[in-house]
């Protein structure tokens, strides 16, 4: 389950992957406990239905469970009714086996919703301790609280890691986007020197050779309208500060080759291809694409295992189209790591900044993809 804390203190509900993994999940858990005892059973003291009916409620628990995430509340509400009334169909089955359905809600519901609600929810699946007691003593009524107990706190476990999860994904943004301003600062400073030089040559000729005057006019414009678009990104990024390494130049298309000649130096097959004839973009655009670039190189070599990785860069007058893709493991790639582009939250907030996009996963082929699309309009 992927967690955020939203204004209330309630989780954002799982991606739609894992709550299918949930109700399949539950499914079997709860069948699984179930079916067995039913089909032990058998006919007894002439109620042959009875088993036959607690199977009947068992699939009805399930199907509940269902939707777990849309209401965990009302879900468990339901499954304690069918467990309790499970059980008392069919007492060889234990109180706790009976209400496994209502454990597994009161976990999504601890995981989901603030503590003040999902305490109640604890409370109320504790108020049934007795009829464990009554129905197998005082070891079943043991397990019936610590039961509930761990099924509570495993929810309040995964709220907590999912917070602390989303906490160190804001963080790597606003640390991405310190960064992007340190970087367009330094973008933004070379242009208005490049207005600053291009107009004192349009004064010194601008009797003698208007022409040439007006050449260094349009040049002058031209460098204008780049450095408000890259003021504007500059504008939009949060926390921004000036940093200390201005001097060197702002990366660009031309350190890829750098950057693919680092990785085949630490034993990665690197096929770079960069294509477009298209003017060169703002230096945002190129800066971003930079930085995609390597943050995409890094994941593979830290955390892919992957012998071979293919770099497209293809740029026409609209944007740059940037697609990485290695031929190593797809699951369980961490993109919180160490690495100068701050993981996958950190390239998603630079690409948003200039207007495009960035998604990640498992490529068509096997193996990990990253692709970006940087519109140029957005930035110039």
């Amino acid at each position: 389950m992927v967690l955020e804390r939203g204004p209330d203190g309630s989780g954002v509900p799982p991606s739609p992957r894992a709550v299918r993994a949930l109700r399949v999940g539950s499914a079997v858990l709860v069948l699984g406990v179930v079916v067995p005892v039913c089909l032990a059973a058998g006919p007894w003291a002439g109620a042959a239905w009875r088993p036959a009916a607690a199977l009947v409620l068992a699939v009805a628990q399930a199907v509940v469970l269902g939707w777990a995430v849309r209401g965990p509340g009302a879900v468990l509400g339901a499954s304690a009714l069918l467990g309790a009334a499970m059980w008392l169909l069919l007492p060889a089955l234990s109180l706790t086996g009976a209400l496994l359905g209502a454990q597994l809600a009161l976990c999504v519901l601890s995981a989901l919703r603030p503590v003040r609600v999902s305490r109640y929810g604890l409370l109320a699946m504790l108020a049934l301790g007795p009829l464990a007691y009554v129905g197998a003593g005082t070891l079943s009524l043991v397990t019936h609280v610590l039961a509930v107990t761990l099924a509570w706190t495993a929810g309040q476990w995964r709220r907590a890691q999912q917070q602390r999860l989303a906490a160190e994904t804001r963080r790597a943004v606003a640390e991405e986007r310190a960064r992007i301003a340190r970087e367009v600062h330094d973008v933004v400073a070379h242009t208005v020197s490049v207005m600053v030089i291009q107009a004192s040559a349009a004064e010194d000729v601008f009797d003698a050779d208007p022409e040439q005057a007006r050449h260094a006019l349009r040049a002058i414009d031209d460098a204008g309208r780049s450095a408000l678009g890259e003021l504007r990104v500059l504008l939009r990024a949060e926390g921004g500060r000036e940093g200390d390494d201005g001097r060197r130049p702002p990366r660009g298309f031309d350190d890829l080759a750098e950057l693919a000649a680092n990785a085949r130096a630490a034993g990665l097959a690197v096929e770079l291809d960069i294509q477009g004839n298209a003017p060169a973009p703002p230096a945002a655009v190129a800066l971003a694409a930079y930085r995609i670039v390597q943050e995409a190189l890094t994941n593979t070599l830290r955390h892919a295992g992957a012998s071979r990785v293919r770099v497209s860069v293809c740029r026409d007058e609209e944007a740059v189209r940037i697609e990485v893709s290695d031929n190593g493991r797809s699951g369980g790639r961490s993109w919180r790591g160490g690495g100068s582009g701050r993981g996958l939250a950190g390239m998603r907030e630079r690409a948003a900044l200039l207007g495009g996009t960035l998604d990640a996963g498992p490529g068509p082929d096997g193996g990990f993809r990253v692709r970006a699309v940087l519109p140029i309009r957005c930035a110039s």
